[in-house]
């Protein structure tokens, strides 16, 4: 084990009181070996030192493609770190200077990229945003940042944008990323062209290579999930513990083919691109619309996801599964069913599940491994490789899951399936990642182990004392990724540290003997009955997306004597199993909320599923069904990230919470 727990070991300031719950990271001699070997990594104090060496050592290897770009483009290492030192001269050439700092609105690109790093190396910070966020955010971040100039992608989001004379006056240029720049802009050819000239000269020569680790990368800012977001300063050293730590998770040789498709503004997907070109590998950016072709003509070996991927992923395949003749689905629910149970036997004799296993129902489980292997393996050699060739497009070894919990029913089909999903753990704060499950400890349920250099501590939520391994409390954490603090916000600072450096996430959890973290739930999203019950929607939520009928859910009942739930529904699925129920329906499904007597039915399916699940409480139960529209990004009630935005769809569907409860 590559673990040490307080009360073993007592480093950078840990408990030693036996038994509290106190996680701190040291390696296996494999991960060092892999820490060790990421030369790349090794002597630089920015993140745009990266690329000198890259290009020195993997010029020729394919660094970036970008299809559907609005601009197609493909660059290799030598030509990207040749890009990127022009944007930075063109950058000076404009006057930006070290502690500057851009907005840049954009989506995944080469240009986008090339930006970014070409700020970094003049000094500069960026803040961040995508170019589909609603205007009004994008005008506040660019005022909370004071931001000196600006990078949008296109003429329609400058348009967009609908700044004053005054606002536009502050700006030293406002750059323009795709097409034919507007009056006033400057265009991406006329940039470059503009630093190549500077470059000739010599004007500029890595002028920020001197300046300090500490000093601001980029401003994030929250998803916003609970109000206004918040900007996070993240520094050089932050992104750079992401750079050199994440080698410990995976470590792929360089012109391994990866697909991108989650946001680069974003914390989760910007740390692990950083990390994955450091590794030298070929990185192609897809969009969601593409995302299902892209699979199989990349063939990607690493992916960095969300859960809401992968539960797309699955849907698919049970929706092509439901179109097959009859007797080839019962061979594929038999063998799938055989090859899940194979699996649990496996991690059961192994100990690899949140609670203890004992002594004997190990061994039974060698048993049941003896009695399925046959079918399995059958399996494994014809019907899954060409299950993961439509699904993935069959070579992916690293899908790396962020930005939420995975439901158990998805992380357990994949791994049927032979696929290891390694779920991580983080916030923005913490540049992100906190934590991630490791191949060879892979606990289903579990975020993983923590990153190196990074402690994990589980406190009481009233009294603020350190829990003890296996019980729920509030999750601190401490580590050379997370932010020293909020963007001038003081306050709010101080609300999230402590006095010794520990930062809370505002999540629930609880720690395993081994050092995993278990995520329980966010503390801001607990729900609190009116007999004085908390209730973690998350779980609950998880369980019914196991369900066809179900496309999106969350639970509701603050103060409410009983659960409700808010149903986005699968029509095409609900269609066909009201039908079966003698209830016969149209598309609308009965207008609004739905249909009385299927609500009634779909209430009774819901507290089934939830009854059956283990660990079941009599009170996580529901007393009412509402059927609503779908929750999205494009109406602002989900995060770049596909988080849910759960107090704006309670504003949204608050009648139909009303009707729930019979208000």
């Amino acid at each position: 084990m590559g673990f040490h727990i307080a009360g073993r070991l007592n480093k950078l300031g840990a408990d030693t009181n036996e038994g509290l719950a106190h996680a701190i990271w040291t390696p296996t001699k494999k991960e060092q070996n892999a820490l060790d070997s990421h030369q790349c990594a090794k002597g630089i104090n920015r993140v745009d030192q990266i690329w000198p060496w890259l290009k020195n050592n993997y010029g020729q290897i394919m660094a970036v493609k970008a299809p559907h770009s609005a601009c197609p483009e493909n660059y290799n290492y030598q030509e990207l770190a040749d890009k990127i030192s022009i944007a930075a001269a063109a950058f000076n050439s404009f006057g930006i200077v070290s502690g500057d700092v851009v907005s840049l609105f954009s989506e995944n690109s080469p240009r986008w990229l090339i930006a970014d790093q070409g700020l970094m190396r003049v000094g500069a910070s960026n803040a961040v945003r995508g170019s589909t966020a609603p205007a009004s955010e994008l005008r506040y971040i660019l005022n909370d940042s004071q931001s000196v100039a600006l990078i949008v992608q296109s003429a329609k989001l400058w348009n967009d944008l609908d700044l004053n004379e005054e606002e536009k006056q502050r700006f030293k240029f406002v750059l323009q990323l795709d097409g034919q720049p507007l009056n006033g802009l400057i265009g991406w050819e006329d940039f470059l062209s503009r630093g190549e000239g500077e470059v000739l000269k010599g004007s500029i020569n890595d002028v920020a290579v001197h300046s300090s680790n500490s000093s601001v990368a980029t401003i994030l800012y929250t998803s916003g999930t609970t109000g206004r977001p918040k900007g996070v300063p993240l520094t050089h050293e932050n992104l750079l513990h992401q750079i050199r730590s994440l080698a410990c998770i995976a470590r792929p040789k360089p012109g391994t083919a990866l697909l991108s498709v989650l946001p680069i503004w974003h914390s989760y997907e910007r740390s692990a691109e950083y990390y994955f070109f450091s590794c030298g590998c070929t990185q192609n950016y897809t969009t969601i619309k593409h995302l299902k072709q892209d699979l199989k003509i990349v063939k990607p070996v690493v992916m960095a996801t969300v859960p809401r991927l992968w539960e797309g992923v699955k849907t698919g395949f049970d929706d092509a599964l439901m179109k097959m003749p009859n007797s080839r689905q019962i061979i594929i629910k038999f063998a799938l069913s055989n090859s899940r149970a194979f699996k649990l036997a496996i991690r059961k004799s192994r100990n690899l599940l949140l609670s203890k296993v004992k002594k004997h129902i190990r061994f039974l489980a060698l048993g049941e491994m003896v009695i399925r292997w046959p079918i399995h393996r059958l399996a494994s050699f014809l019907l899954w490789p060409k299950v993961l060739e439509q699904l993935s497009g069959g070579k992916l070894i690293f899908p790396i899951n962020g930005g939420g919990a995975i439901a158990p029913h998805v992380d357990e089909f994949f791994e049927a399936l032979g696929v290891e999903l390694l779920v991580g753990y983080g916030l923005t704060e913490t540049s992100p990642v906190l934590s991630c499950r490791r191949t060879w400890r892979n606990i289903r349920g579990s975020s993983g182990f923590p990153l190196p250099e990074t402690e994990f501590r589980i406190v009481d939520l009233d009294d603020g004392m350190t829990m003890k391994f296996g019980e729920k409390g509030r999750v601190l954490v401490r580590g050379p990724q997370v932010m020293n603090g909020y963007l001038r916000k003081p306050n709010e600072t101080a609300k999230v540290f402590d006095s010794h450096g520990w930062f809370d996430t505002g999540d629930l959890g609880m720690l395993l003997e081994d050092g995993s973290i278990v995520l329980t739930g966010r503390a801001k999203d607990t729900i609190v009955l009116s007999s004085g019950e908390n209730i973690e929607p998350a779980p609950l939520e998880e369980e019914l997306l196991s369900s066809s009928l179900v496309e999106q859910v969350m639970m509701v009942g603050q103060d409410e004597r009983q659960l409700g739930v808010l149903l986005v529904p699968n029509k095409e699925n609900i269609l066909a199993w009201a039908s079966h129920r003698n209830l016969l329906l149209n598309e609308s499904l009965g207008g609004s909320w739905g249909d009385g007597q299927l609500r009634m039915l779909l209430r009774r399916e819901i507290n089934d599923i939830l009854t059956r699940r283990k660990g079941s409480r009599s009170n996580e139960r529901v007393v009412g069904v509402a059927l609503v529209k779908p929750f999205s990004i494009e109406n602002g009630l989900l995060t770049q990230t596909l988080k849910q935005k759960r107090n704006k769809i309670a504003e949204r569907d608050q009648k139909a919470i009303e009707d729930i409860f019979g208000r």
